[in-house]
């Protein structure tokens, strides 16, 4: 009789076994034993992936012998596994059986899992060429160490830093020529898009470097303190919203902070954006308005007028005001925005945003006209209230209805 060799013997058995236990309802099992089970089938796991791959690893004859170009095509073939899985698993068997004795030996004894030792194999294969052997053997061994206490997530920071664990000299040498080859990637490679989808809304889609996303996103946490927000949210009792919203209308209020004359000179003056609308639309709040950016197709042409009413309190807009026959009655007035004296005179009145009950910092409010700049309200501070952007919002939209209290505080009640 024809000799089996162990490893089909294991896995034949390995397989019987857990036949034998397929409609056993593991319910019933006292904690201890489900807890003990647990962590023994996480160590089977290890293993029996361990000798899966050991097996990949020498079964280039299995792929050759009915004619496939390697085993990762072979294996994704019978096995119904996505070849990407595959090939993975290839590169993982030839690392381990190659070049990572230790990470094998710790796969084998169930002492690391699989995804683990993925993190594992590519710390070790991102190391900078020309390191000692006896180096790579030590960043090997302390990764399967940290493996015994830390899950994958933290093997990928702490693999990244290995280097600097067991060779500080050579990781400031190789972090730094690490971090300029990222910095030049970064710039090589950075992308910003804006397409127009035609309902109302933009697409922004973006790649930029680190460096400047984390500012980015440091701007926009000073718009959505958590604390403050939720604060608002309970105050007005409106539905709390999500963070990729308010971190979209943090990016709105971030470019209407903007100082236009610390802006690159475009086309001859400041960058600037013109706002056309006809006078009736401008004191009504009815109607729309035609944006005009100085790019051509950019394809943001057209907003509310009740939306350029709301931008012209303190917004870097240039207003075109029509009359009935397109004559040009106003282009752009100096005095519609508040000084920064003004804004100082009001932040130390205000303190917050003086729509009832909110308590937004002023830091973060807007200057608010509460006669509309266009109907011939002035930029004084008896004319003006710090909103915050959401109330800022509600003063212009007809739907809502705003009266000021005995206090000086604005009261907001949507129309019946």
């Amino acid at each position: 009789m024809e000799s089996v060799h162990p490893v089909s013997a294991v896995a034949a058995s390995i397989s019987s076994s857990l036949k034998s236990v397929a409609d056993v309802n593991p319910t019933f099992m006292s904690t201890d034993e489900k807890a003990s089970a647990l962590l023994t089938l996480l160590e089977v796991e290890s293993r029996a992936a361990e000798l899966r791959l050991r097996v990949m690893a020498a079964a280039g004859d299995v792929a050759q012998g009915e004619g496939f170009r390697s085993i990762e095509t072979w294996l994704a073939h019978h096995g119904h596994v996505r070849r990407g899985d595959a090939a993975a698993d290839l590169r993982l068997a030839e690392a381990l059986d190659r070049d990572l004795p230790a990470l094998a030996g710790a796969l084998r004894e169930g002492r690391t899992n699989l995804p683990q030792a993925r993190v594992i194999a590519h710390a070790m294969a991102e190391l900078p060429d020309g390191i000692e052997q006896a180096v790579v053997a030590q960043a090997e061994a302390e990764l399967v160490r940290l493996s015994q206490e830390h899950d994958p997530r933290d093997l990928v920071a702490l693999g990244r830093r290995i280097l600097e664990l067991v060779d500080p000299d050579r990781f400031e040498q190789a972090e730094r020529r690490r971090l300029e080859q990222a910095e030049r990637y970064a710039v090589e490679r950075q992308r910003l898009r804006l397409r127009a989808v035609g309902d109302g809304t933009t697409r922004l889609s973006a790649l930029l470097p680190d460096a400047v996303a984390a500012r980015l996103a440091t701007y926009l946490h000073a718009f959505t303190n958590p604390r403050l927000t939720d604060s608002e949210d309970r105050t007005s009792g409106r539905r709390a919203v999500s963070h990729p919203r308010r971190l979209a209308e943090a990016f709105g209020q971030l470019l209407e902070t903007l100082d236009p004359r610390r802006l690159p000179i475009h086309g001859g003056d400041a960058t600037n954006l013109t706002v056309t609308i006809s006078f009736e639309a401008l004191r009504t709040g009815l109607g729309v308005a035609t944006l005009g950016s100085g790019v051509p197709g950019d394809g943001y042409d057209t907003i509310t007028a009740a939306q350029a009413r709301r931008l012209a309190c303190n917004a870097r807009i240039i207003p075109a005001v029509l009359g009935t026959d397109s004559e040009v009655l106003d282009l752009g007035r100096a005095s519609r925005l508040f000084s920064k004296a003004q804004r100082r005179a009001l932040l130390l009145r205000d303190t917050t945003c003086r729509a009832e009950g909110c308590d937004i910092p002023g830091t973060w409010a807007e200057a608010h006209h509460l006669v509309p700049w266009g109907e011939g309200g002035a930029s004084d501070l008896d004319n003006a209230a710090l909103l915050c952007s959401h109330h800022h919002h509600l003063a212009h939209d007809p739907g809502y209805d705003m009266s000021r209290m005995a206090n000086g505080d604005l009261r907001f009640h949507r129309r019946r």
